[in-house]
């Protein structure tokens, strides 16, 4: 699977939680900073996911399904600037997961 594009891993990693698994071992050994980028951005949107369904569950319903979609909003940005070839970043959330998921690299 050497020879998938960069922009290929990237929309890999948007493809649910098992596409982000699969695009970050692809990309492991032949590194692309692009893939890198959107791989870590596709994983602190999972976490905020998930952060939606717990206050879905536990906190408040309206406020959990206001968070999921605003996760779904910028999931389908994400993937839109994945498939168009562009760091397009969320604003305030790309820079902080591009800190804060330095495990990825």
């Amino acid at each position: 699977m050497d020879n998938l594009s960069a922009k290929t891993k990237a929309i890999i990693a948007y493809i649910t939680f098992v596409g982000t698994l699969i695009a970050f071992f692809i990309n492991k050994d032949n590194k692309h900073e692009f893939t890198t980028w959107h791989i870590k951005n596709m994983f602190g949107l999972l976490l905020l996911l998930l952060i939606a369904q717990v206050t879905q569950a536990y906190v408040d319903l309206f406020f959990g399904e206001i968070l999921w979609f605003i996760a779904f909003f910028l999931w389908a940005f994400s993937l839109v600037m994945a498939i168009l070839d562009k760091k397009q970043a969320i604003p305030y959330f790309s820079e902080k997961f591009q800190e804060w998921f330095t495990f990825l690299d």
